[in-house]
């Protein structure tokens, strides 16, 4: 059985508890496993990625590549 199909049986499952303390169990669950995850696959930046990061930054905002955080928050409303 591939993954999809997992998913889906267990989204099928997971709709039919009336238990919510299960369902407590499995949100803190796939939290903490999302974290963990997170933590694995976290590799920081090196310095010179970091400058670079900046550089390009300061190249974007002199050629006008940028957008104000209100336009920004605007934008996002329109998003729902």
């Amino acid at each position: 059985m591939d993954l999809e199909a997992r998913k889906i049986l267990f989204v099928q499952e997971f709709l039919r508890l009336q238990n919510e303390e299960i369902v407590s169990v499995l949100e803190n669950l796939l939290r903490k496993q999302k974290a963990e995850l997170i933590e694995r696959n976290f590799k920081p930046m090196t310095k010179e990625e970091y400058n670079a990061e900046i550089d390009q930054a300061m190249k974007d905002s002199q050629n006008g590549r940028m957008i104000k955080a209100t336009d920004l928050k605007s934008k996002i409303q329109k998003w729902r």
